[in-house]
């Protein structure tokens, strides 16, 4: 008897277990907004992005670290960059260009709302948006590295919308080669 109550009490916590996991899975948005003449891109599975490799800092030379750039904000769910970003990135790319032995890597990072793999790609998408603006203007494709980590490094962890609105942006490393 003792055996078929246990049974029944273990099938009854993992049913629990089941249904409240899958109540608080948040399930990604089939695209966002953003993209040079689209309104809504679907976003891809970082392995299927073919824009380069997600490395360690150290794969791409010596850091610089006596210069620093402004990060790019972007707005909820979307890896258009505003007007108002393009000067960051127009400084970026204005140091690269008169600093020949040097690269840049473009981190892309959201807010903690979406699924890992959903925000993981988006903050690839921000990268490589912010990529496509440096290369228009003239920066080498082979100086400019993108990587993602999602939601994975706030710079501020309250649960709010002005610590989403400061995690929803792209950074700049730069290396010498």
């Amino acid at each position: 008897m003792k055996s078929g109550v246990m049974r029944i009490v273990m099938s009854a916590v993992v049913v629990m277990l089941v249904v409240g996991a899958s109540g608080c899975k948040k399930k990604p948005k089939a695209g966002v907004t953003g993209g040079v003449g689209s309104d809504t891109i679907p976003l891809t599975p970082l392995g299927e992005i073919g824009y380069g490799e997600v490395a360690e800092r150290g794969e791409f030379g010596e850091p610089i670290t006596d210069v620093s750039f402004e990060n790019v904000a972007f707005a909820y769910d979307s890896f258009t960059l505003a007007s108002s970003e393009h000067p960051k990135i127009e400084a970026v790319a204005d140091y690269l260009l008169a600093n020949e032995g040097t690269t840049v890597v473009v981190d892309g990072h959201c807010d903690e709302r979406g699924s890992r793999d959903y925000n993981l790609s988006l903050g690839e998408h921000r990268a490589m948006a912010v990529r496509a603006y440096m290369i228009s203007l003239g920066v080498a494709e082979d100086r400019i590295n993108t990587r993602s980590f999602g939601a994975e490094q706030p710079l501020d962890a309250e649960h709010n919308e002005a610590a989403w609105v400061k995690n929803r942006r792209a950074e700049f490393s730069l290396f010498r080669k």
